[in-house]
């Protein structure tokens, strides 16, 4: 796969999985070694290949796993259709209530 071909698939399933609810941010794994390394920079959080794209991703509680994961599959199988989708939830974020 080109550098274009990967940096654009690697940007429209960043905006893809961005966009969806239970979807806190991209995370870049423990090391930081999940990204797609493009000219300059590199998207984290999304890994391109030419047979799977793999998403990391911080949830945004309480969404459950399974949603979460439900969320972003079909978010980059909208972007990406012959591809393997692999996710997995790193983290959940967790907003807390302030009480007066």
């Amino acid at each position: 796969m080109s550098a274009t071909g990967a940096e654009v698939i690697a940007d429209a399933v960043a905006a893809a999985v961005r966009a969806c609810p239970a979807v806190a941010g991209l995370h870049g794994g423990r090391y930081g070694e999940v990204a797609t390394y493009l000219p300059g920079r590199a998207v984290l959080g999304v890994r391109v290949t030419d047979e799977e794209v793999s998403v990391h991703v911080v949830g945004r509680y309480p969404a459950s796993i399974t949603e979460i994961a439900g969320q972003v599959r079909t978010a980059v199988r909208a972007v990406v259709a012959d591809r393997l989708v692999s996710v997995t939830v790193e983290d959940l974020a967790v907003t807390e209530s302030r009480h007066p």
